[in-house]
């Protein structure tokens, strides 16, 4: 009977033992899962993959900046965003918006990033901030071929077309009065309401004018340019951390040739 007693004490002395172990198991197994909740981030340029999202706003009506292209998007910002995103190992993701809803989006934190062949303005530098410039700009002037309109000294009282809340919308209007300028969802409705007459001409930028004027009969670009400008991209002013991380991409970029080559693609040199 003693015998009996005393296997059964070492039995129950090996079972506490063997709880205790799986105690101590589980604890360190929960502590492991609870430090590993941090997010991950941008490595901040060696191209690996680190899981996170880069975000990007675009109005993709604006060839050849940004165009839908099938199933996806296509153009110079599309490529210049594909490669910051390369650089900094992240994932881009493009998000085709309303062009005006592009600064608040990214002021709000609901995008990373602005791309759109966005200029830059004092009045937008009040809510965003911007990168450094990847482009140059020309706002141009197309009017129908017959037209009496030569140069921008010939568009007082002319009805002007633009795309809303675009540089040539803010030029046009403070130069030649909001009540000589309508306002278009995109530069594609601008463009038709040019060819059906409802406009004098329409002012946009250069190389989506080049684009319109291809694909609609009797229209044509003056020679003479209205505006030159700057693109960049804009970010909320707090995520300053972010606006380091591409002026340090495109510096790359810039300097190893991958802008130049993605420009020259979509705009070969003439």
């Amino acid at each position: 009977m003693e015998y009996i007693l005393n296997l059964e004490f070492e039995m129950k002395k090996i079972v506490s033992i063997l709880l205790a172990v799986m105690m101590l198991f589980s604890v360190a197994a929960m502590f492991a899962a609870c430090g590993n909740t941090e997010q991950p981030v941008a490595d901040g340029g060696n191209g690996e993959e680190t899981g996170a999202v880069l975000s990007m706003a675009t109005n993709a009506n604006f060839p050849p900046y940004e165009f839908k292209e099938g199933d996806g998007y296509a153009g110079i910002d599309v490529e210049i965003a594909q490669a910051i995103a390369d650089y900094l190992g992240m994932t881009l993701e493009i998000n085709d918006v309303e062009f005006g809803s592009i600064i608040g989006g990214v002021q709000s934190g609901k995008f990373d990033m602005g791309m759109a062949g966005m200029t830059v303005t004092d009045e937008r530098k009040e809510s965003v901030n911007f990168s450094n410039t990847y482009a140059v700009g020309i706002q141009s002037i197309i009017v129908t071929e017959d037209s009496d309109i030569a140069s921008p000294d010939d568009l007082d009282g002319k009805k002007i077309g633009v795309q809303q809340d675009t540089t040539g919308d803010i030029y046009a209007s403070d130069d030649y009065g909001t009540e000589n300028v309508t306002s278009f969802k995109n530069g594609a409705d601008a463009v038709q309401a040019l060819v059906t007459g409802k406009v004098d001409c329409v002012i946009i930028d250069n190389e989506p004018a080049k684009s319109f004027v291809a694909a609609n009969e009797g229209l044509k670009i003056l020679d003479t340019e209205y505006v030159e400008e700057e693109y960049a991209i804009c970010v909320a002013k707090e995520n300053t951390e972010l606006l380091d991380k591409i002026n340090e991409a495109l510096a790359a970029l810039t300097e190893d040739g991958t802008i130049a080559a993605i420009v020259a693609k979509y705009i070969p040199a003439e």
